[in-house]
C-alpha cells in the first residue's frame, strides 16, 4: 500500500503486545470452501421474542478482523461458561454489558437458524439487553455437538463520519482533491465515538465439519478493520490519537477475553490474511 497523501502528523509505535498479538492469519482461510461466509442478516427467521421485528444490523466489510480462542480439551458442557467470560468482558473495554441478540445455527451456516432472540440494546427500558449469563443459559438449553451459538453485543469505537460540507467550513478542512475518487468531496470528516455489533460464537465440535479446529472453540467477529486503519481519510494528530486509542482498546480487549475465559491459543486474523500490525503501520509510515 503506497503511503501518498498520508500525513503522519505524530511518531506512533506500535506497541509490544499488538506486535505479538496481531499476526497473519492461516493461509487456508478463505479457500477451498465457504466456511468464512456469513448471513449479513437476518430477516424473517423465527424469534422467540413476541412482536421483535427488528433486523440484525451488521457493518458492511471490506476486510474482517477475526480473534479465534482455543481450550484444551474441552468439553460441550463448558462452552456456555466460556461464552459467558468472554461477554462479560466487553462492558469493561468499551463494549455494553447487556447482550443484543441470540441466534442457534444447526449444522452449518446453510441452514436456517432454530432459534432466535433479540433483546435490544442499550436503552434503560425495556430494550436493554440481556445479562450475558442469563442470555446464554436461555439460548443454550439443549446442547448439541452440530449447532453453533452466535451472540451479539455493542462495542464502541472511534470512526469517522463524514458531513457535508457548510459554508463556513474553512476551504483547508474540505476534502480535496486527494480524495476525489473516493466520492468524499464535499464531505467533512469528525471522529465520532460508535457503537457497533460485534458476532461471538462458540462451535459444537461438529459443527460445519469440525470449523472449531480452524476458526477456535470461541470466534470473535468484530466486524470491519476501518477504525483500526482509517484509510478512507487522511490522519492528522486528531485522526491518529483516535486510531491508536481503538487498537489499544482491541488489544486489552483481546488479552482481558483470554485471561477471563482461560483459553490457551489465540489468533487475531483477517479474512484476507494480512497483517493487522503491518498495514497499521505502513498506514502511519512509522516505525515498528
Amino acid at each position: 500500500m503506497g503511503d501518498g497523501g498520508i500525513r503522519a502528523a505524530k511518531v506512533f509505535t506500535i506497541p509490544r503486545s499488538l506486535r505479538s498479538l496481531l499476526i497473519p492469519g492461516p493461509q487456508v482461510r478463505g479457500t477451498g470452501g465457504t466456511r468464512l461466509e456469513h448471513p449479513a442478516s437476518m430477516d424473517g427467521l423465527p424469534c422467540t421474542s413476541s412482536g421483535v421485528g427488528a433486523r440484525l444490523q451488521s457493518i458492511e466489510m471490506a476486510d474482517t478482523l477475526y480473534l479465534s480462542l482455543w481450550y484444551p480439551n474441552l468439553r460441550l458442557a463448558a462452552l456456555p461458561e466460556k461464552l459467558s467470560a468472554v461477554l462479560g468482558v466487553f462492558a469493561s473495554h468499551g463494549g455494553e454489558a447487556g447482550v443484543y441478540s441470540a441466534t442457534v445455527w444447526p449444522i452449518d451456516w446453510t441452514e436456517t437458524p432454530i432459534f432466535q432472540r433479540v433483546w435490544g440494546r442499550g436503552a434503560k427500558t425495556a430494550g436493554q439487553g440481556a445479562e450475558p449469563r442469563a442470555a446464554v443459559e436461555e439460548s443454550m438449553e439443549l446442547l448439541h455437538d452440530d449447532y453453533a451459538y452466535e451472540f451479539q453485543i455493542g462495542w464502541s469505537l472511534w470512526e469517522l463520519d463524514f458531513q457535508e460540507a457548510g459554508p463556513s467550513t474553512p476551504s483547508s478542512l474540505r476534502s480535496g482533491s486527494a480524495q476525489d475518487d473516493s466520492g468524499l468531496r464535499g464531505l467533512d470528516p469528525r471522529w465520532v465515538r460508535e457503537p457497533r455489533l460485534v458476532r461471538v460464537t462458540g462451535f459444537g465440535p461438529l459443527f460445519d465439519e469440525g470449523t472449531y479446529e480452524q476458526d477456535g472453540h470461541i470466534r470473535i467477529d468484530f466486524g470491519s478493520d476501518t477504525p483500526f486503519l482509517a484509510e478512507e481519510a487522511d490522519l492528522d494528530s486528531v485522526g491518529a490519537r483516535h486510531v491508536e486509542e481503538n487498537v489499544r482498546q482491541l488489544v486489552e480487549l483481546t488479552g482481558a477475553v483470554e485471561k477471563a475465559s482461560g483459553a490457551t491459543a489465540r489468533l487475531l486474523w483477517s479474512e484476507l490474511g494480512e497483517s493487522l500490525a503491518q498495514r497499521l503501520a505502513a498506514r502511519l509510515g512509522v516505525r515498528n
